[in-house]
């Protein structure tokens, strides 16, 4: 599975926003927006910090 669709797919099992998720990441809604529909890949900071 792509992390675009795990992501979407844990967010919505969390019943968070995107704007939800990045308040605990430390980044935008758009960025998770982004992340989401592939238009660009996460920093892997971000990533394991979360």
């Amino acid at each position: 599975m792509e992390f675009r669709n795990r992501l979407m797919e844990l967010r919505k099992q969390k019943g968070w926003s995107q704007e939800q998720l990045g308040e605990r990441i430390g980044v935008i809604r758009q960025t998770v927006s982004k992340w989401e529909t592939g238009d660009t890949p996460p920093e892997m900071v971000k990533v394991i910090g979360a």
